[in-house]
């Protein structure tokens, strides 16, 4: 399958982008084109895009930088096993602002037992930001497991004025 790539500015430095054909988001990523190419289904290849299939993603993103934006509405395509899609789906269904434990997510997919595997499904999110992974804390409050490193986790939480009360104290 081949894929159309471009990557941008934001505020927490490069966002890199892949979708399909039909404009449908296959992956994302902060950094460039190299650390989007990892997080991409082996069987594609990627190719620059002329901004017509990427800008609504780009549009997207920097309105939700912009504090215009709270929900993303665009079209997802990644690949995952049934299980990952149920805990990106309520990834998704985490509201701007607000922060889930794994525990937490755990008990809302009705396996109050599955944080490590809620977890694994989270670091396994191929479409960071626009599934918001960053959304999922620690128990305890603290920032654990984002791919891209706790500076811009941290970032993005501040960003929605979600940064848990147990990193002021």
């Amino acid at each position: 399958m081949t894929l159309h790539a471009a990557t941008f500015p934001t505020p927490c430095g490069p966002f890199s982008v892949t979708v399909n054909a039909t404009g449908a988001v296959v992956a994302t990523a902060f950094g460039d084109l190299t650390r989007l190419n990892q997080r991409i289904p082996a069987k594609c290849h990627l190719l620059g895009d002329t901004g017509s299939l990427v800008a609504p993603v780009k549009k997207q993103v920097d309105a939700y930088f912009a504090g215009k934006l709270r929900d993303f509405t665009l079209s997802l395509a990644a690949e995952g096993t049934a299980f990952q899609k149920r805990v990106w789906t309520a990834l998704v269904a985490i509201p701007y602002g607000e922060t889930r434990s794994y525990g937490q997510l755990a008990a809302a997919l009705g396996n109050p037992g599955a944080s490590r595997a809620i977890g694994r499904a989270n670091a396994t999110n191929p479409i960071c930001l626009i599934v918001p992974c960053h959304r999922v804390i620690g128990a305890d409050g603290s920032l654990t497991g984002f791919s891209f490193g706790e500076d811009i986790k941290r970032q993005l939480l501040a960003h929605e004025g979600a940064l848990p009360a147990a990193l002021f104290a």
